[in-house]
């Protein structure tokens, strides 16, 4: 009985210690405030009724810039604020280098295979190297020059054909044909007869991939995972892109094993036959497999094309709404070229104006409001909060665009002046935090320079030869500025608009 007397002391003992080692680690801890929970949802019902970057930045407003979600059972830190995102993505970057894959993603990425969703690691330091210094380098953009003014010269014929019918066009569907013919012809070399399938496709994935399907919000259960219609979706969304992929490489290697394909005869070598080259060389410390590959060119794509419709068409829109500020583009761009009669793409740095539109319409309408979910991988402090390792991590990029702090005057007002004056030092290439469209860091978009070109090119050349009118709209308060739901915020509402030729577009 004695024995058992120091036995059970000795439990009791070790029970207290377990027990203020526990509240000691809670004294020590000091989580991100958030809203009130519910069991299994977690903080999904203060997310309903509205998109997730406008609750979020709602939320925020009351709870702070560094606020902690359980989205289902997915701790989920939320950045809101300048600083707070400098320390993310600048001071602990590292910590926060690894992109974190939801269900969804995992399946529609084949793993993070690609450079947008690939962990943090040797794999992806060999992406991103390839990335800039092969694929997407100034010198690589620039070789595209010619590709970009060919497609804008087809897409003005078609809006020159609707201004002889005073016929209005979809500018989203019109707009959407550009950059992809742009981008596909720069990836692969030639337009793609499968574009809108591809364009279908990836406006499927971009809805899936947001991250609220029911397999994202409860990773654990297997029983959700298999009742998921998302996943099985995904599925055949990447299946579908991956087997177009399959037979445009396969036609490449043909033609580069006949001595042909791109790069002969002073044309720009495509995307993917410098990948190709790449992969053949077999020099690298990580082998470039055909899954990498194709996940490389899905990413490329996806991100080229997307993003920059997207913005061409916010900018359209604002223009219009705005008419002091369409005046005062259409002016400049009128009177940089009207000598030339058509837009020439090295002669676009003079246009200072269109390029603050540019600025302007990446604030407020940034294409990925919560920019690309990151992983925190260790223990680390933001803003003197502590973050447990395995937190999601989102950057609200579009609540920093309007927050009031950083955008003094009406941040919700498209005003490209405000970078001329009160924050004319502010741009979007990663160094200032109020102001991130391609993220920062060692995450941050290595296309920027590609997508830029479009949207500059095709903007510009908009204006220069055309009027824009709005038919059935009597005033700006009447156009529907709705985002649909998706990783994207597209216009949800089409865009009908009646082009009037101003300035001739050329036949060749």
């Amino acid at each position: 009985m004695e024995e058992h007397h120091y036995l059970y002391l000795g439990l009791a003992l070790v029970s207290l210690l377990i027990v203020l080692a526990k509240r000691r680690r809670c004294a020590l801890t000091r989580l991100p405030p958030g809203p009130w929970q519910l069991p299994v949802i977690g903080s999904m019902h203060h997310l309903t009724g509205q998109l997730p970057h406008r609750a979020m930045r709602d939320l925020a407003r009351r709870h702070g810039p560094v606020m902690l979600l359980h989205i289902g059972e997915v701790p989920t830190l939320v950045i809101s604020s300048r600083e707070a995102a400098r320390e993310v993505m600048k001071t602990h970057d590292t910590s926060f280098a690894t992109r974190q894959l939801s269900t969804t993603v995992r399946v529609l990425t084949n793993g993070g295979r690609g450079i947008s969703f690939a962990p943090y690691g040797d794999s992806w330091r060999q992406l991103r190297k390839i990335s800039i210094t092969e694929l997407l380098s100034a010198r690589r953009v620039l070789s595209f020059r010619a590709i970009r003014e060919e497609e804008v010269s087809a897409m003005l014929r078609a809006c020159a054909a609707a201004a002889a019918e005073s016929r209005p066009i979809e500018m989203r569907a019109r707009l959407s044909a550009f950059v992809a013919d742009a981008t596909v012809r720069a990836v692969i070399g030639d337009r793609c007869k499968y574009r809108d399938v591809f364009l279908r496709e990836l406006g499927r994935s971009l809805e899936l991939a947001a991250g609220f399907n029911p397999a994202d919000l409860w990773p654990s259960s297997r029983l959700v995972g298999w009742l998921s219609s998302a996943l099985r979706r995904a599925e055949q969304c990447r299946d579908m892109v991956y087997g177009i992929l399959d037979g445009i490489i396969k036609e490449h290697l043909e033609r580069m094993e006949g001595g042909g394909g791109a790069g002969a005869a002073g044309e720009a070598e495509d995307i993917l036959g410098v990948l190709l080259k790449i992969q053949k060389d077999d020099s690298l410390p990580i082998p470039l497999d055909m899954d990498m590959l194709k996940s490389f060119i899905f990413d490329i794509f996806g991100a080229g094309s997307e993003t920059s419709a997207t913005t061409l068409e916010w900018a359209i829109v604002e223009l219009i709404r705005n008419t002091k500020a369409m005046r005062r583009a259409t002016a400049e761009v009128r009177g940089a070229f009207g000598a030339r009669g058509a837009v020439s793409e090295h002669a676009l740095g003079e246009l200072r104006y269109l390029h603050l539109v540019i600025r302007e319409t990446l604030r407020l309408h940034t294409p990925l409001p919560l920019l690309l979910p990151r992983l925190s991988q260790e223990p680390c402090r933001v803003l003197g909060y502590d973050v447990p390792p395995g937190t999601t991590v989102l950057v609200n990029a579009w609540a920093l665009g309007r927050d009031e702090g950083c955008w003094p005057g009406d941040p919700e007002e498209f005003r490209p002046e405000r970078f001329e004056a009160e924050a004319s030092a502010v741009e979007f290439k990663g160094a200032d935090f109020e102001l991130l469209p391609f993220g920062a860091g060692r995450r941050m978009c290595p296309g920027m320079s590609f997508g830029l070109a479009n949207i500059e090119l095709a903007l510009a050349s908009l204006l220069f030869h055309f009027d824009w009118e709005a038919p059935g709209v009597s005033s700006p308060g009447e156009f529907d500025m709705t985002e649909a739901f998706g990783i994207t915020a597209r216009r949800k509402a089409s865009l009908l608009l009646r082009p009037i030729l101003r300035v001739p577009v050329p036949s060749v």
